[in-house]
């Protein structure tokens, strides 16, 4: 059973497409997922309604809908090319934020809240972590952005997912998030490179996915989900 887009209104007035996948079973709790930058494609829909199916219901903003409506790439050269370009230059990274705070609102009076994102999406799922109100864990997969910002301090439990062959996230930005000893945070690191988690990707690897994502349920389950 898959979910489906709707309509929501941001904080500025902007109505954008959010991917909504209704919890199956036993509701756990609400789940933010973030997307990289290539758009809520269908690796992110997959992603959404797998986790429905674990019980969360999901929500998943479109994020460069005002810029580009419906915007869904290739993972080719131009497909990044296209996403980054709106990731790093049309599209304010302060009104990712904003979206994100929008949607975990609207799942707040119903339990707990968690986030999730990959690439683009990790670098979100971080600073929701250490930014953002409402959240009750964060799990954030290869958010190049992440190294970089060790020292903000989250207020949720988080749990960081790199891969060691990660061409675009040097091992030495990772060390120094451990260095940092945040008591709440928890950093894997994996015989992988970026995108592990997607098998639309070449850098896929399928035991680092299965592990992360199994390591996602639990911190999950282990705050209240």
């Amino acid at each position: 059973m898959g979910g489906d887009f709707i309509r929501m209104t941001m904080t500025d007035g902007a109505e954008i497409a959010v991917y909504h996948a209704e919890a199956q079973g036993q509701r756990r709790g609400g789940l933010v997922v973030i997307q990289e930058v290539f758009g809520v494609n269908s690796h992110i829909r997959e992603v959404c309604d797998g986790y429905a199916a674990d019980g969360y219901e999901v929500l998943s903003p479109a994020l460069f809908d005002r810029e580009h409506p419906g915007f869904e790439v290739g993972y080719d050269a131009e497909g990044i090319a296209a996403g980054v370009r709106l990731a790093r230059g049309e599209h304010p990274f302060a009104l990712t934020l904003a979206d994100t705070q929008t949607c975990i609102d609207a799942l707040a009076d119903k339990g707990p809240v968690f986030i999730t994102g990959y690439c683009y999406g990790g670098s979100v799922a971080w600073f929701a972590a250490t930014r953002l109100k409402g959240l009750t864990a964060a799990s954030s997969y290869y958010g190049s952005l992440v190294p970089g910002a060790a020292d903000a301090v989250p207020d949720c439990p988080v749990i960081c997912h790199f891969g060691r062959n990660d061409a675009g996230i040097p091992m030495d930005g990772v060390e120094k998030l451990i260095a940092a000893g945040h008591p709440n945070v928890e950093v894997f690191v994996y015989e992988a490179g970026h995108g592990f988690n997607c098998d639309q990707r070449a850098d896929y690897d399928a035991a680092s996915a299965t592990l992360a994502r199994a390591r996602t349920l639990q911190l999950f389950m282990e705050n209240g989900g």
